[in-house]
């Protein structure tokens, strides 16, 4: 992480706590050591952001700082709190904290008439009552498909039979407690989807398949919405 984004974040985690942070909490969540976050404490006062507190008590940043309010309406503000909410109750580690933290953002940045909305919304995403047991580091599953790189997955299906396939990793799916694996199978030479409690290990490969994961995207959502359309005209419902 460059030391500017790990400023950036030594303040986002700051401002979603309302109580002292200590260094020794911030530099495992950023992965780091607590002489680089006593520093960046450091340097973040030097530069006059209002954080208050000392080494081994912890750290507090003191309300209204830096961002101009954003102009957002009422509707807005709750579709983001539902869907960060959502997102923090399904998403994979990384992605829950980002959504905490975006919600965090917000109520730092809304108008006051608009506080209300975001601390008491009157919608909510259902509760999560069980979450699948998963072994894959969904966070580096998602760079990898930035980078359009490959996946080795050693996985097994609903009766327990373990094979080895390479794919091509295009898009990770959600269907309540479940991650689906979206990615073309070099064994199957086709599209296939694969739950991701499921897999028993995965390879991280350096090789880069052919093409953009945004075209190989758009091959797989064209490829849906066609069997979608031929259940449809047999009068089918289309499988969940």
């Amino acid at each position: 992480m460059r030391r500017a984004d790990r400023l950036f974040q030594i303040i986002q985690v700051l401002r979603r706590s309302s109580k002292p942070v200590t260094a020794d909490a911030i530099a495992t969540e950023l992965e780091t050591s607590k002489r680089s976050i006593y520093r960046d404490i450091a340097t973040l006062t030097g530069q006059r952001v209002p954080i208050r507190g000392e080494a081994g008590i912890g750290y507090v940043l003191d309300g209204g700082f830096d961002m101009p309010p954003l102009m957002l309406t009422s509707d807005e503000v709750e579709a983001a709190v539902l869907g960060a909410q959502w997102v923090a109750g399904r998403g994979d580690p990384a992605l829950a904290r980002a959504a905490r933290d975006l919600i965090a953002k917000i109520a730092a940045t809304v108008p006051e008439k608009l506080r209300p909305v975001l601390l008491e919304p009157a919608v909510a995403s259902a509760p999560v009552w069980k979450h699948e047991v998963e072994t894959l580091d969904m966070s580096r599953v998602r760079a990898w498909i930035h980078a359009g790189r490959k996946l080795r997955l050693h996985y097994a299906d609903e009766q327990g039979n373990e094979t080895l396939r390479v794919i091509w990793p295009c898009l990770v799916g959600y269907r309540e407690t479940k991650r689906l694996l979206v990615g073309w199978c070099e064994t199957r030479d086709d599209f296939r989807t694969f739950r991701t409690d499921r897999v028993v290990e995965a390879d991280f490969l350096d090789d880069r398949y052919p093409g953009r994961p945004a075209v190989l995207r758009g091959k797989w959502y064209t490829r849906v919405a066609a069997e979608r359309a031929a259940w449809e005209a047999a009068g089918c419902p289309p499988p969940q």
